[in-house]
């Protein structure tokens, strides 16, 4: 599992008008809580975080936050963005103990569509039912995506979330609720070719 590591300063100052502060400076307010420790109040660079939050990693990848050298594990548990222009306005980071089983959302990656049977057919259309998926893992077997293999999908054929070949020590809990909750995460299908509408009147005379 890569490491990513967000270097990350304290943040004495609370309220919105703080916030105003330094997102002027070009700061971004977040808070780190959960575990035994109680919540605390920090600020990351705006630029460096921009690019950080352009990466898939970002969003299902242990984070190591960085304050002069004392590094916290965390997940990203939310983020909010400005509603119309490039900013991220707060962020909310849930730590991580390595000895308890956590949940994420983790991106699913389709590939070789183009060498299957479907993709190779005129007129069918592939199907992402889902983009990503909910596990459950150790913080140290947690992947960053999951990669579903279309080479063998030919027209027709539907993959379940009970299909998906997932890493070591990774469940998806959505699987012990029953056979109901085994959904779809690609379906191959003709597409349908809708029919023109009738003419108002039937067919025109000649």
């Amino acid at each position: 599992m890569a490491t990513h590591v967000i270097n990350v300063e304290r943040r004495e100052d609370e309220g919105k008008g703080a916030s105003r502060r330094l997102r002027r400076d070009g700061k971004i307010p977040a808070v780190v809580y959960g575990g035994d420790l109680k919540p605390v109040n920090i600020q990351l660079d705006h630029e460096k975080l921009w690019l950080a939050q352009q990466n898939e990693w970002f969003y299902s990848s242990i984070l190591d936050l960085s304050l002069n050298g004392d590094v916290q594990r965390v997940l990203l548990r939310d983020m909010q963005r400005h509603p119309y222009k490039q900013l991220v306005m707060h962020l909310d980071f849930l730590r991580v103990n390595e000895n308890e089983v956590l949940r994420a959302a983790v991106q699913l990656h389709f590939v070789n569509a183009e060498k299957s049977t479907a993709g190779k057919t005129a007129g069918v259309v592939i199907m992402h039912e889902l983009t990503e998926v909910n596990v459950s893992c150790l913080p140290r077997d947690l992947p960053e995506a999951i990669e579903v293999d279309l080479s063998e999908l030919a027209v027709g054929d539907v993959i379940h979330l009970s299909a998906l070949k997932l890493p070591a020590g990774v469940e998806i809990p959505q699987l012990k609720l029953g056979t109901d909750h085994d959904v779809a995460v690609v379906i191959a299908k003709h597409a349908r070719v809708e029919e023109e509408p009738a003419a108002e009147g039937g067919e025109e005379k000649k």
